[in-house]
């Protein structure tokens, strides 16, 4: 082996003093609390009995989910690659590369998007002739088609200029929408005119989409706009495929040669399920292993746009390193977003996760495949076998020799690959390609393959390598995690729980930070209890946690404190700020009290079969007056929700009860008697503020992104009922 490896690996874990100190601190201190808890539990008929049995049970199952989270921060790695070394050694042997691009629905996800997204990936450091990009389009879209089209031809320049000025980011909405000095000052003429043709290849696009078809001009330059007829719907169509500058001839306006790019809308049919993301990416693998059979897929989102030239070079690095790329199976790399706001409102960046779960996951065997913006091998998605029956594969695919004159045949040959019954009587979507029955295959596809024997990588570039949209309204962000939440719930619950399917095949480690994303949607409960319980007794003067003056206060005191500065360390040391710590703590609050609450209350619906499992597509798009609001990081609700009504009352609830019993401790009882309430009023409080933004847009806004009055009013009616209603 030549002299020098591809990447260089840190790890941060296993002898970090501070570590263990933290953690066996913060064991002790839970230890003290649970003999707090046996010791003084109230005697049977006593009043706030339940109440403590409650919020006991609350605090075991927390200590129980802390103890997960250990399995990511016990041995961090972060790494680093030389892509110098993997060219001079393999430039002339670079496997080729097959894109995967999702859509499905060209108007909560526009074309115009998808476009910014296919020419970003062609835009890649990386010979063209090797690079082929396939579009799912699972809306059967003419216009999505349509903008392929477009976007193809606008390629031929936008490319060679991308590659002579070392454009970055190289989606053309995202650049153009940027000061770029560098380019204006070297050839502003240049730079203005393919400005120009971006410009006027968007008014066409959107000019088509305002009348609502296709003009029959535009019909007569393509062949492939006879697939659709009048009867054609996104739920109800033949499978479309369609192949775009496939002959040798295909250049650019420099006279290289261009990456494919090819059109997939399989068969949909109303009598057949599709089974959402995971069909269409299976598909795709049918058919690129018709096309192209590259050895290495990229699968990527249809809004998360390439932002690094060098991505791809990053992944070979691992695949192809001659020490240790035999055992990686995949390659994850983060979702970032250029869309959040400064102080991020909805803590859509996930800087926890990205920041450090992942890290800590890759220690332990590999992160988690997010199903966007990662690298796979191919035989790892098709055949998934066991890691040593092809540990010492080659990055090497049978490519077919495609020639213009056989396009038509391929695209034909190919249909048949995408039709709903190719799967009929297959392992298709259980023993070959991505998992079906989850709504987060992605997670389930690559845990099994895990748990094959094969190891996967966390790679986080100093420039990001992908940028995506990530939700700009409360509701879309709930909605998001609460589909998240409950795909991971059924994977617990599945033959392929961690602890039981991983055991034996991967590390405990690994199988604990499973665990933990898996266990989301439980930790509704115990939070619904630990946010209304204290603060309901703090009403009724009834005393759940020790005296100020007691020597049980100090383990309390001890945990909460070492809990949050330790949190918030992990975070500002991770390039974090305080307000968006801030926020990701409010929203850590919601999505636990809405979004697992009713992933939990789903999965249960379905596992009695009273409901079945959907997929629910996040918008790409928001009117003006929400955008502007989203800027200005004014929370948005604006609509009719029982994710709305749970949060108003859990807010409601708690202003009440400090205001209630600040009067009961001040003026009736008197001030002596707060120091046995401390830890409920701080509990309240603490409540209170975060949850400002609900007081705000319930009682004081009253713009469009306000809480509906209906929403309050229900909200105010259960905290009544729930006053009067005596449970302890």
């Amino acid at each position: 082996m030549e002299e020098g490896r591809l990447f260089e690996v840190k790890r941060l874990g296993k002898g970090r003093a501070w570590f263990w100190s933290h953690a066996c601190s913060v064991l002790l201190g839970l230890a003290l609390i649970w003999a707090y808890r046996f010791s003084h539990m109230p005697e049977v008929g006593e009043k706030g009995r339940s109440a403590w049995i409650v919020v006991f049970c609350a605090e075991i199952w927390f200590s129980f989910y802390w103890f997960l989270t250990l399995s990511v921060r016990f041995n961090p790695v972060h790494r680093h690659t030389f892509n110098a070394r993997l060219s001079d050694r393999f430039e002339d042997k670079l496997p080729s590369i097959d894109v995967f691009i999702c859509t499905a629905d060209p108007t909560l996800e526009p074309p115009k998007i998808v476009i910014n997204t296919v020419l970003s990936v062609m835009a890649y450091d990386y010979p063209p002739e090797k690079l082929s990009v396939y579009v799912s389009d699972d809306g059967g879209s003419i216009f999505t088609f349509y903008a392929l089209l477009e976007a193809s031809r606008f390629a031929k320049s936008w490319i060679p200029f991308c590659k002579k000025f070392n454009v970055q980011p190289m989606s053309p909405a995202h650049f153009f929408s940027k000061s770029s000095a560098t380019v204006q000052n070297s050839n502003l003429s240049e730079w203005t005119a393919v400005k120009k043709l971006y410009e006027d290849m968007e008014l066409r696009i959107d000019a088509a989409m305002k009348r609502g078809n296709i003009s029959n001009e535009i019909k007569a330059g393509h062949d492939g706009f006879s697939e659709w007829s009048p009867k054609t719907t996104s739920k109800d169509h033949q499978p479309i495929i369609l192949i775009d500058g496939r002959d040798e001839n295909a250049r650019d306006s420099e006279g290289f040669a261009m990456p494919k790019v090819v059109y997939v809308a399989r068969e949909k049919r109303p009598k057949y399920h599709h089974n959402f993301k995971a069909g269409a990416l299976n598909s795709l693998l049918r058919v690129s292993g018709q096309m192209s059979n590259g050895p290495i897929i990229l699968t990527i989102d249809c809004d998360m746009y390439a932002n690094n030239a060098g991505s791809i070079r990053d992944a070979l690095c691992f695949f192809m390193d001659e020490e240790s790329g035999h055992e990686y199976a995949f390659v994850q790399f983060p979702q970032s977003f250029s869309n959040l706001t400064k102080h991020d409102l909805y803590s859509g960046s996930m800087h926890s996760i990205t920041k450090v779960d992942f890290p800590g996951l890759d220690g332990q065997g590999g992160p988690i495949y997010t199903g966007s913006c990662c690298f796979h091998r191919r035989e790892c998605l098709i055949n998934r076998r066991e890691y040593n029956i092809l540990s010492k594969i080659e990055l090497k695919c049978e490519r077919p020799e495609i020639h213009e004159a056989s396009i038509s045949t391929l695209e034909e040959r190919s249909k048949h690959l995408a039709t709903c019954t190719y799967e009929n009587n297959t392992q298709w979507g259980k023993d070959v390609g991505l998992m079906y029955g989850c709504p987060v295959e992605d997670v389930i596809t690559g845990f099994s393959i895990q748990c094959r024997g094969w190891k996967s990588v966390y790679f986080c570039p100093k420039r990001e390598a992908f940028f995506g949209l990530a939700p700009t309204t409360l509701s879309q962000a709930l909605v998001q995690h609460k589909r998240w939440s409950e795909g991971d719930l059924q994977i617990f619950l599945s033959k392929y729980c961690p602890l039981i399917y991983g055991s034996r095949r991967t590390k405990l480690g690994l199988q604990m930070g499973y665990t933990m994303y898996c266990l989301w949607a439980v930790n509704s409960i115990p939070t619904l209890i630990y946010v209304a319980i204290p603060s309901i007794c703090l009403l009724n003067g009834i005393s759940l946690f020790p005296s100020v003056f007691s020597f049980w206060f100090i383990p309390f005191a001890f945990v909460i404190a070492i809990s949050i500065v330790a949190n918030l360390w992990e975070w500002i040391g991770s390039g974090g700020t305080l307000m968006a710590w801030w926020n990701d703590k409010r929203m850590w609050l919601y999505k636990r009290t809405t979004s697992y609450l009713f992933a939990l209350v789903d999965t249960i619906l379905m596992l009695l079969g009273i409901t079945d499992s959907s997929f629910v597509i996040t918008p790409k798009v928001v009117d003006e007056e929400i955008s502007k609001r989203h800027e200005q990081e004014i929370m948005e609700f604006g609509m009719t929700s029982p994710l709305f009504t749970i949060l108003s009352t859990v807010a409601i609830l708690n202003l009440s009860c400090l205001v209630g019993g600040a009067i009961k401790v001040i003026v009736v009882e008197g001030i002596g008697s707060l120091d046995t309430l401390f830890l409920q009023f701080l509990l309240c409080a603490a409540l209170v503020l975060i949850n400002l933004p609900i007081y705000q847009a319930s009682f004081f806004r009253n713009d469009g992104g306000r809480i509906l009055t209906n929403t309050t009013l229900s909200a105010l009616a259960i905290v009544m009922v729930a006053y009067f209603i005596p449970v302890f």
